[in-house]
């Protein structure tokens, strides 16, 4: 999306206020009450939305997390905004039920595949359990997770995606431990051996069907539903089941109707007509003699993470109220229309839940310039070739220049004849040092000019973006943001101070990965999506450090081994009004080690250090190194497979 970039040089006199910083990086649109930008221009935490007093001030939590000797990047998780959303979202279905006088009652259950961390786990399960909130698994692995710490027994356990015979089994085992799971069926042989197993052990259970709905969601998920979905029963599939559950003796089993559109749903049009729809299916079904209980509308619930409140796919044109309104009252028509009892409410809104509480800390490293950014002697010289004298001569003349347009054209084609002229050995490597050197400082000059002009030609329109520097950043794109690589997704990314400041550098942001997609250029502007980002000029002996937001729905999960970098390290905080600065650093957890990411790729850390300490034996016996120097190097070897993966940076 080149040429919407953001533009610094606009009002370059004007004072710089907290309002424009917000304007900016539009802080108050995508943080969802959680996060704003104090007067004295760090970002700040409510972490609790019933208790506005508790403000938590980023920049002390660097300071103890320095303090701490925690190594950055970091993830940091506010475990209160975890909590604030479970109970958001509870509220307002209950709140839409009481108003609506709607006969049944919410069941809200969390997707474990979001965020599959204890921590998060744990804390949903606690915060859930005045409110009867359960959990949906979808593997083996989640569904054991979820019969160790679900163990509300009046909550629900949603179990979704394909299931094999063991799958079958460990769900029966909860059944029998008196919990109330749910196996949804989303292929007809599901049922088949649900039932089979069933008898096998003696255990009923409790049985959901998945339809494959005609309405599409609308964003990049919009493949969930419509007729090439992935998963669910047609609606002569449904039919035939409930048939099967019948001749078996087991149509009282059948408890849930569910249907899923995609995640992050970004027209609430989408969600109206599904609603619309699932609940015309449930009401016939009840009418046919199926005694459903609870109709689950999937997830979906969307997180306006460019703070457009649009359709774009990193939006979403509505809010967590309106969603729920939407299904209590789109339910309840439908329901008193065709005269049947109104069903118990599931949703799986997991990315809703957990998308703001967790966040990426990293360190600015240095700036890479389009430039070079280096220092090079273009003086006059005896005999220099004249492409150099042009180009100097032209340097000379910007400020005088009547055309813009002009000075750029005549600067593009010398640094193109120049360019091959070298290639054909007429201009030496240092004319063509010169050569560069003075068409970049050409092209500042000219960027300057164009931010005052009127018209800006198509072709010079790229320039703030071709002049923008690159900040360097101490993480892995793949490991800590990969959908930003993935599918394009947005992120918030904002310093974490000094917003009370003229951020004057436009610049993109690349990660410490060896791979040339590991970078960061889509960025929430003031304008939209832009592909820079004005950051503030990186002072020497001083730290910089920005963060990236609503990394805790997938993000925290689905990075990968690239350059072997693994997880990073952990703090948790928790709000405390007695403390001074408003909270404490409840828990540290450790990244990955080298060690640890050696080990899960098969390698054997400590074979490896005996192979290095026989290599450097080797050289003391030959006396190629010194005993004293042999044992310092095995010592700093093995302190290396320890450590942490990323780079180390001294913190002021």
């Amino acid at each position: 999306m080149k040429g919407q970039q953001t533009r610094m040089g606009d009002n370059i006199l004007a004072d710089w206020t907290i309002e424009d910083a917000e304007r900016l990086y539009r802080v108050n649109r995508w943080g969802g009450g959680y996060f704003g930008i104090g007067q004295n221009g760090n970002l700040k935490i409510t972490p609790d939305l019933n208790n506005p007093d508790i403000r938590i001030d980023f920049k002390a939590v660097l300071d103890e997390i320095k303090q701490e000797g925690i190594q950055f990047p970091v993830v940091v998780r506010f475990h209160d905004i975890l909590r604030s959303q479970v109970a958001q979202l509870n509220t307002a279905f209950r709140n839409n039920i009481a108003e609506a006088e709607y006969q049944g009652s919410y069941m809200g259950v969390y997707p474990v595949k979001v965020n599959q961390m204890r921590e998060v786990v744990e804390e949903i399960v606690d915060a859930g359990e005045a409110f009867n909130y359960g959990l949906e698994a979808g593997s083996k692995a989640e569904l054991i997770t979820a019969l160790a710490y679900n163990t509300n027994e009046d909550s629900l356990t949603i179990l979704n995606g394909y299931k094999d015979e063991e799958f079958m089994r460990l769900a029966l085992l909860g059944r029998k431990l008196g919990r109330k799971i749910i196996v949804v069926v989303e292929k007809f042989s599901e049922l088949v051996s649900l039932v089979k197993i069933s008898k096998e052990v003696g255990i009923e259970p409790l049985v959901g069907l998945r339809s494959k709905m005609t309405v599409k969601g609308r964003g990049k998920w919009e493949g969930s539903g419509g007729d090439r979905a992935k998963f669910g029963l047609t609606i002569a599939e449904i039919i035939n089941a409930t048939i099967y559950l019948r001749e078996h003796g087991l149509d009282h089993c059948l408890k849930l109707l569910h249907f899923h559109i995609g995640s992050q749903l970004t027209d609430i049009r989408s969600v109206k007509e599904a609603v619309s729809e699932g609940a015309r299916i449930y009401a016939e079904l009840y009418r046919m003699g199926v005694p459903l209980e609870y109709v689950d509308v999937g997830g979906g619930l969307g997180i306006d993470y460019d703070g457009s409140q649009s359709t774009n796919d990193s939006s979403r044109n509505y809010n967590m109220q309106e969603y729920v309104a939407d299904v209590v009252y789109g339910i309840k028509e439908i329901c008193d229309l065709e005269k049947v009892p109104h069903p118990n409410l599931v949703s799986e809104s997991g990315r809703a839940i957990t998308a703001h509480h967790s966040c990426v800390v990293t360190q600015i490293m240095g700036e890479i310039r389009s430039s070079g950014g280096a220092e090079f002697d273009t003086s006059a010289q005896q005999d220099e070739h004249v492409f150099v004298s042009n180009m100097r001569g032209l340097a000379e003349t910007v400020d005088e220049a009547d055309s813009i347009q002009e000075i750029f054209n005549d600067a593009s084609q010398y640094k193109e004849q120049a360019l091959d002229a070298f290639k054909l050995r007429v201009l030496s490597l240092s004319e063509l040092a010169k050569i560069e050197t003075l068409y970049w400082q050409i092209m500042m000059e000219v960027q300057q000019k164009l931010r005052t002009a009127e018209f800006v030609p198509e072709e010079m329109q790229e320039l703030d973006y071709n002049l923008s520097s690159q900040y360097l950043c101490n993480f892995s794109v793949f490991q800590s943001a990969a959908d930003t690589w993935a599918i394009d997704q947005v992120l918030p990314v904002v310093p974490l101070t000094r917003m009370n400041e003229r951020p004057t550098v436009n610049c993109s942001l690349v990660d410490i990965t060896c791979d040339s997609d590991g970078k960061i250029d889509q960025f929430v502007g003031e304008h939209g999506i832009s592909d820079v980002i004005p950051m503030h000029k990186i002072k020497p002996g001083e730290d910089y450090f920005i963060g990236l937001f609503l990394t805790g729905a997938y993000q925290d999960v689905m990075g990968d081994m690239h350059n072997l970098f693994g997880r990073l390290n952990e703090v948790h905080i928790y709000s405390y009004d007695d403390d001074p600065e408003d909270f404490y650093i409840e828990e540290f957890v450790s990244g990955s080690s080298v060690g640890d990411v050696l080990s899960i790729m098969q390698y054997n850390p400590s074979a490896m250090a005996q192979n290095v300490k026989k290599m450097i034996d080797k050289r003391i016996s030959s006396g190629q190194i010194k005993p004293r120097e042999g044992v310092k190097w095995t010592d700093f070897y093995e302190a290396c497979l320890a450590g942490y993966t990323y780079l180390k940076t001294s913190t002021k």
